[in-house]
């Protein structure tokens, strides 16, 4: 589970995420929506300490993140918008291994967790090629492949389709379909909810740092004119 309670953090004198109070429940896929600026990135990277908290706290599963880094960034993993972004290595196998051998796993599970998380996004037997002759599509299932092998219990994506042609699209899809089917709880950042509203339980909807709509889907669409969300059944 990532609660947040009473969080606020800001940037000078102004509260990108003012006052927000949430809960993500084991195994739920949730939605976090919003206009630009509106806090969407700034939230999600207090859910595994990538950013600390001016005021309120963070926890997964009960532990204050802030305390326990290692233990959050395990437990939450995060794909970032632009996936080159998050790329240590040169090559897609090392690339890949830099978080299982940041755990202190052993040289035989490191390899387990590569081949498996290569495989989970079609990209088995390609440990050898440079991730910078990747095309933007499998520069997506890499990154997505790295947070994978560290075995998380949470998948924090944001803007994961940016940039992506169709064909690609429906390959990271594919691959987030088969993991919240296996209990992966999901986090999507996205201002476009056209491939996720049948994807997702709920929708938590932000403006101007605060959450305004937080609910099950078919009830939350209804609420995304005040958002300045485009709603995906138009």
């Amino acid at each position: 589970m990532i609660e947040t309670e009473s969080l606020v953090h800001r940037y000078g004198d102004t509260a990108a995420v003012d006052e927000v109070s949430l809960t993500i429940d084991d195994g739920e896929a949730v939605a976090v929506v919003g206009a630009n600026g509106s806090g969407k990135t700034t939230l999600v990277r207090h859910f595994n300490a990538l950013l600390e908290p001016d005021e309120g706290t963070v926890t997964v599963d009960g532990r204050d993140v802030t305390d326990d880094q290692v233990y959050a960034r395990t437990n939450v993993g995060m794909v970032f918008q632009h996936p080159r972004d998050q790329f240590v290595s040169a090559t897609v196998g090392a690339d890949v291994a830099f978080g299982p051998e940041n755990l202190g796993l052993d040289r035989e599970a490191i390899d387990r967790r590569v081949a498996d998380a290569l495989a989970t996004v079609d990209m088995d037997g390609r440990d050898d090629e440079r991730v910078d002759r990747l095309s933007g599509g499998e520069q997506a299932r890499v990154a997505i492949a790295g947070v994978l092998a560290m075995d998380p219990d949470h998948l924090v994506l944001d803007e994961p389709l940016v940039g992506l042609d169709q064909g690609a699209r429906e390959s990271v899809l594919a691959h987030l379909d088969a993991l919240a089917d296996g209990g992966t709880s999901l986090v999507v950042v996205t201002h476009d909810l056209r491939d996720f509203a049948d994807r997702v339980d709920r929708i938590v909807g932000l403006a101007d740092g605060r959450v305004v709509v937080d609910a099950p889907t078919p009830a939350a669409l209804d609420e995304l004119d005040r958002l300045g969300v485009r709603d995906p059944r138009c």
